[in-house]
This record gives C-alpha cells, structure tokens and sequence, in this order.
C-alpha cells in the first residue's frame, strides 16, 4: 500500500468512559450492563465518516499544525526506523501503485502496469510505466529534473538489493523455486519510461511485491560510488539544509528546528489531481510541531493550536461533553492491527538460561495463557476493544475467524505448561526451572510509549501471581529498534510491526531468513521444525494462484505462528481523533485513515 500522506492516528489512543466498579446491591450482570451502555453513550457522540467516498472540490491554501513526539533522526529514508522519523521522509515519496482498500483493487500511481504470464515456462513479468510528468523537485528551485525508469532500476538494484543496506525491501526480491533453490526478480530497462520485473517463477500477486518507492539515482549513485553503502546512510543527516532534499512526493521539508517543529511545504510539481483539474494536495503548509507531552498536546489542541487530536482514553470523555465546540469527535472503528508481545530466541547475546526458557514452545504458550486481554480492555481502553487473537486482519482475503489464538488467559492452564517442562513452584511460590533458577526476565517497553507501559504492568502482575517476575524496563526507543536489530541483548518485548493486511507481506519478517524475523532474524537455515514449516508455507502461498488452494495453505500458516507464539497479539482498540471544524473533506477509518492530500480549508 503506498505511503499516502496521511493524519494518522496512534492505534494505542484510543476511548474513554468511566469504569464501572461493582457497586453494593448490584449484581455483576446490572453492572456489565452499566458499563455497555455508559459505552454506548459515549458512542453515540462521536462521529462515524468512513472514506471511500467521493471528495468535495477544494482550494489551495491553509496551515495544517500536528504533532511529532519526538526530532527526527535523519531525513534519509534508508535510516528512518522510528515511526516519526519516517512521518517526515515519506513525504518526499510516492509509490508506483496504489491499493484502494475499499474496493480491494490496486490502481496506477506513478506508473500503469501490465502483467504477463508463460505458464509453460512458469514465469512471471510486470511491466510498469512511468507517468510523463513526475520530476524530482526542490523547494528553492534549484532542481527540476524528470524521473526516469533509470532511478527505479538503480534503485531495485543498487539500494533495496544491497545486502549491506539492510533495506526491508531487500528480502522480497527472492523467491523459492520448486527445486527448492532460491532466485532472485531480476528488473530490466525497456526505455526511458518503462521496465519490468521478471519473475522466475509465478506468484498470485506480483504488484505488492514489485510495489516499490524510490529515491534520485543522480543523488544516491554519486554517494555509492564516492563512499559505498556508509555513505548512503550518511545522507540527509539532520544537519542537511532541508531546501535542497529533493521531493517527488506532495510535500517538501522545507525547515527543521530542532526540539521546535519540522515544516513541510505543498510541491506544486507533484502529479496528481483532483477530479476538478486542481494540483493536489490542498493544504499549502503542514507543520509539526515537537512535543513529546501526551498532556502537552491534549493542552495545545485544546486551546485551538492544533488541528487534530489523537484522542487518549483518559481525554474522550471530556471532549465528547463539550457542547459547541469547534471540533469534530471521529470514530474510527476498531483497530486493524495490533502491538505484540515477543520472547528472544536469538542465542547471541543473551543469557543462556533465559533463551533456554524462550525456546520453549510451552513456555511461549504458558505466557500466552498469562495475557490478560479482557483486563488490559478494561483498564487501558476503558472497554472499548476487542481481544486481538487473530493473526490476519480482517480485510485480509484469507482471513477466517475460526482460526484464532487457542492459547488464551488461563492461570491454571499456564501452570500446567510450565511444569510440562520442568518449571515449578518452590517452597516460596516462586517459579523455579530444573537447575533452581527463578523465573525472571526483563521486558523492554519504549519509554514514551505511556500506554504501553500500562499493559506491560499488568502482564507482569498477572506473572507475580503464579511466582514469576517480569521487570518492566522503559528505554528510549532508539534503543529498542538497535537492540532488536543490531545488538540481540534484549530478553521481551511489546512492539508492533502493523497489521498483516496480506497474506504474503512481511517478508523480511515471518521468513526465518528475515532480517527483522524478530525473536531470532537472519537464520543461514530454520533452527526448528515449525520455522521450516513457515517458510515452506510462506512460499507456497505466494505461488498459488488457486483460492481454495491457497486458503489452505494460510490456514496452517496461520494457526502454527499463533500456536507456536513467536508473537503473541494483544488488543484490537478503538480508535478515535478529533478534527478541527474549519477543515473540509474530513473522513476517518482504521482502514485507510485520513487522505489530508484532499483535506481543504473552508471559507
């Protein structure tokens, strides 16, 4: 799906309404009905405009004002790993297709596509063209040079095919032949505007794969060819002058103030249109401001110095009461998607004895059990949510209800798990494995992850009760993302990688290859049997083409990743945000977010 400029909402902000505790000489029944319509009031106040709809012409002009929480590291997307890091670099990009998640289709962007297949030969080609008016621009004026099939060639090839870049896109471009020897998409010039990607085997859908973004050949093939793929990851640092970063995307980054704000600036070259003749996007300026402060930010929107609110659970309750306000309450809908809890099997840099524990299909299983969901519901999400025991998302073509975590919170089940493989309660009720070491482990938590926090606390409550001890650690989450991918001295963890809205994404994660394979990434070969079933599995669904056939295959795929636990879900929850008023063609969904590219200030 490509990466639309969107005001997006941080899943883990979601809905408010006043826990209901038992009262006297009520019963727990009058009090679950309490609380479902104290919800259901709440509800009702909030406003249900999903997209999909037909957009109203709009002007250009107007100054957006959000919110980053913290500076972004660089402006080069090759290094943006942090989520507002690459808020602000995906600005300057666009992808060659499109996916409309309401009509469930891709669609031309940058470039149209064709497919064509021999099934004698088993091969595959996508043939893509670039639109005659894309150019890479910047915002003093100083570069205006056409994209050509040259940059999206380079960049296959000498960016996201450099192992040593560590490019997420980099897995993807292999795949494994029946013979079961792996090969790679080979991509080739046809002319100025056109290449192709050929596939030396047929796969069921080759645009997601081949769906790349890309950067200036003229930029980064001088930095390669001076300094290699070191060099290439010093560009843009966030000293660069932000007015010669160039932009194929609707906005440039035209100034940065550190601990202040970044400034994004409309690229009247950019392509595309709206259905009345306009330059797209809207908005002339798009600033974010820098605020670390949850509570801070609940302040600046208040006082009308921001335009949208993600709103937390703690806040909706007094937004929603608010009677003329100038702003708009939207409810999104549940959450497709959701953060999850991991265990580190990796044996580099780590204590023995605790990824022995890891290992352990039952221990992973016993943690499942331990996960309180209806209790993080309650108490995080004020009971807005849904208990996220599904692998696939919903909108996933092969998602079926039926196949669903089966390891769900059960204290006495846990137990038995654990003494299953020799883990027990000593004289104290402490858990203790065979050799008498007491079961205790960190997990990790990004410090500024508030909510987050919240529910590793209770995971590690629900622990204490049976004698386990998990210390919560808060650390910054740059920290996080080079312990997970870098240095391996992590022990747990609750993050989130997104939804899993196909069934063939994440190849850089589920493979065990996988350089973001999580619990233990870039295996030379499976180190357990249920890893090589995966793979075996991720590969054949790729490569059927047939529906029946192929749900079968992600049927197992499915329930051996969420019986084995190498990830274990925690919650779908609502998601709401609130809107400033003055602004037209405001929709919101979990599905697509909001589009701010149509977004328009009225009159």
């Amino acid at each position: 799906m490509s990466k639309i400029l969107k005001i997006t909402v941080v899943i883990l902000s979601l809905v408010y309404f006043m826990g209901c505790s038992k009262e006297q000489g009520i019963s727990e029944q009058e009090a679950e009905k309490l609380k479902s319509s104290s919800k259901n009031a709440l509800l009702a106040k909030a406003v249900q405009k999903y997209g999909g709809q037909k957009y109203e012409k709009g002007k250009v002009g107007g100054t957006w004002i959000t919110v980053i929480n913290n500076d972004p590291k660089s402006f080069n997307t090759l290094t943006a790993r942090d989520h507002d890091t690459g808020t602000i670099t995906e600005v300057l990009f666009d992808h060659l297709a499109d996916y409309d998640p309401y009509k469930k289709e891709f669609k031309p962007n940058l470039a149209s596509f064709k497919i064509e297949t021999d099934e004698k030969k088993d091969t595959l080609k996508v043939i893509y063209t670039l639109r005659d008016d894309l150019y890479w621009t910047t915002p003093d004026g100083k570069i205006k040079i056409k994209v050509t099939s040259d940059d999206a060639v380079f960049w296959y090839n000498e960016i996201e095919g450099d192992k040593n870049l560590q490019q997420p896109g980099y897995a993807q471009q292999f795949i494994e032949l029946k013979d079961g020897k792996t090969a790679r998409i080979t991509i080739e010039k046809i002319d100025d505007r056109s290449f192709a990607f050929n596939y030396p085997r047929i796969v069921a859908n080759p645009i997601l794969s081949t769906n790349m973004d890309f950067g200036p050949k003229f930029i980064y093939q001088k930095a390669k060819k001076q300094g290699g793929a070191e060099a290439l990851l010093k560009l843009f640092s966030i000293d660069t002058d932000p007015k010669t970063i160039p932009s194929i995307g609707k906005y440039y980054i035209s100034e940065y103030t550190p601990g202040v704000q970044v400034v994004l600036k409309r690229n009247p070259n950019y392509w595309k249109k709206d259905d009345y003749g306009t330059t797209l996007p809207y908005i002339e300026t798009v600033i974010y401001k820098i605020v670390p402060d949850k509570n801070t930010e609940y302040l600046l929107f208040k006082e009308g110095k921001l335009d949208s609110y993600s709103v937390r659970p703690e806040d909706l309750d007094e937004l929603l009461k608010k009677e003329n306000s100038d702003y708009t309450v939207y409810n999104g809908g549940a959450s497709l998607g959701s953060s999850f809890l991991t265990f580190n099997q990796n044996p580099n840099s780590m204590d023995k004895k605790v990824n022995k524990w890891f290992k352990e299909a039952k221990f992973r299983q016993a943690m499942s059990s331990m996960l309180n969901r209806k209790r993080i519901i309650e108490q995080v999400y004020r009971g807005l949510g849904e208990p996220a025991i599904y692998f696939f998302a919903k909108p996933n073509p092969y998602f079926d209800e039926k196949i669903s975590q089966r390891f769900l919170y059960d204290p006495s089940k846990a137990i038995q798990l654990l003494e299953e493989i020799g883990i027990k309660k000593n004289k104290e009720s402490l858990m203790i494995d065979r050799e008498g070491n007491k079961i205790e482990f960190e997990l990790t938590m990004a410090a500024s992850n508030n909510i987050g926090i919240e529910m590793a606390n209770i995971f590690s409550d629900e622990l204490k009760n049976i004698g386990i001890n998990a210390k919560v650690r808060p650390i910054d989450f740059q920290k996080i993302v080079d312990m997970i991918t870098n240095t391996y001295d992590w022990q747990s963890t609750m993050v989130g990688l997104g939804e899993n809205y196909w069934p063939s994404q994440g190849s850089n994660v589920w493979p065990s290859k996988g350089n973001f394979h999580i619990w233990y990434p870039l295996q030379k070969k499976p180190v357990t049997e249920w890893e090589a079933r995966i793979d075996y599995l991720y590969n054949e669904g790729r490569f059927t083409i047939d529906k029946d056939k192929a749900k079968i295959i992600y049927d197992e795929y499915q329930q051996l990743i969420l019986d084995q636990c190498p990830v274990i879900y925690l919650v779908y929850p609502m998601s709401f945000v609130a809107y400033k008023n003055k602004w037209g063609n405001i929709f919101y969904d979990t599905l697509n977010g909001t589009d701010i590219a149509y977004v328009y200030l009225k009159d």
